[in-house]
């Protein structure tokens, strides 16, 4: 899956959707698209990516506590 990192504009590739839907998880690991070469796996905050067409993350991907109100 690609999302994007909302500071930079850049394509992300997802390496592991599991971690990514986990919420326990504040970090995915992705390798960053540059042209026709893919990026070294680095790990990065759930909080700095969105999907391609700029919508944020699903809250349930990012906060383990998203179904308890306060």
């Amino acid at each position: 899956m690609y999302l994007r990192n909302a500071k930079s504009s850049d394509l992300a590739h997802v390496m592991e959707l599991s971690e990514l839907t986990d919420p326990n998880s504040a970090t995915v690991r992705v390798r960053f698209h540059a042209g026709e070469e893919a990026g070294e796996p680095v790990s990065i905050q759930k909080s700095e990516l969105s999907f391609a067409s700029g919508e944020a993350l699903p809250k349930c991907w990012l906060d383990p506590h998203y179904r308890v109100s306060f």
